[in-house]
């Protein structure tokens, strides 16, 4: 049986269920908003900030976890079985401090027996790498062997999405009032990707529907995971993954959510879908 141990953060967006039957440790970020600092929570429990978002005349930031929160949890692990190893996956460090947190921990407890992957992605495509991770693990491969993977793996991940509003791109600073204000009259709807770990938008189509329909023409490449991911879009989601299932019927098409981390600056109706190939 393999001694490895997986740490993610919480931009993969596991729900409790897999993270507990899979024991895979989970390292929160964090939501400043309205006086608050809170720890991001786990899918199912979202609702509550986006409705907040979208009735505030505040808009969030986020921080990462401290060296300390890595520490704690490695530590943990070693109380239990000191003979265990570790990867964690976290998300893009173009996004985030959270990999060079990982790192300091991990160089100040058992630097031999700790590995930080920085995926380069977050959302559906850390959550793809992190069950990839798992199945390697049960086959009982290397942690050597299986970072070479995950490493090679990372780089065939491709992600798309649209929004429901500009006006959280315009309050995060990714759009200036004037571009807003003439996006919304036009109706249009920016198709944003995740590409080297940045995100950045690749082209702009008039109406949610038409950027749907580029979007799945986008995908060129054989996915061999692939999830649709959504804030507070139920509906829309529903009809991607009947129209990429039926695109690609050999795979599993999953719905997956959008925390706050990643979805304050998209907001409310955001939609897409991230794959691997």
């Amino acid at each position: 049986m393999s001694n490895i141990t997986i740490v993610t953060d919480s931009t993969a967006y596991i729900p409790s269920s897999y993270l507990e039957n899979e024991k895979i440790h989970r390292v929160p970020l964090y939501i400043n908003f309205e006086g608050e600092t809170n720890p991001e929570g786990l899918p199912g429990e979202f609702d509550d900030f986006y409705n907040r978002l979208e009735n505030s005349k505040s808009f969030p930031s986020t921080s990462q976890p401290s060296t300390g929160d890595f520490i704690k949890i490695f530590e943990k692990i070693f109380e239990k079985n000191p003979e265990r190893e570790i990867i964690v996956l976290t998300l893009s460090s173009k996004l985030s401090g959270t990999y060079n947190s990982a790192c300091s921990a991990a160089e100040m407890v058992a630097p031999g027996k700790i590995s930080v992957v920085d995926s380069l992605s977050a959302v559906a495509n850390l959550h793809h790498l992190v069950k990839i991770t798992k199945q390697l693990i049960e086959e009982e491969h290397t942690r050597e062997d299986i970072v070479k993977t995950i490493e090679a793996q990372k780089k065939r991940a491709k992600v798309y999405v649209t929004v429901g509003s500009l006006s959280f791109l315009k309050k995060g600073g990714r759009l200036s009032g004037s571009q807003a204000a003439l996006g919304s009259v036009l109706n249009i709807k920016p198709i944003i990707t995740l590409e080297n770990g940045i995100l950045y938008s690749i082209d702009k189509v008039r109406g949610k529907k038409k950027a749907l329909n580029k979007m799945v023409s986008m995908i060129i490449e054989q996915p061999t995971h692939l999830s649709i991911c959504h804030i507070n879009a139920e509906d829309e989601a529903e009809g991607l993954r009947q129209k990429l299932q039926e695109k690609h019927p050999e795979l599993t098409v999953g719905i997956e959510i959008i925390g706050p981390v990643i979805g304050a600056h998209l907001g409310p109706k955001a939609i897409g879908f991230c794959y691997l190939y």
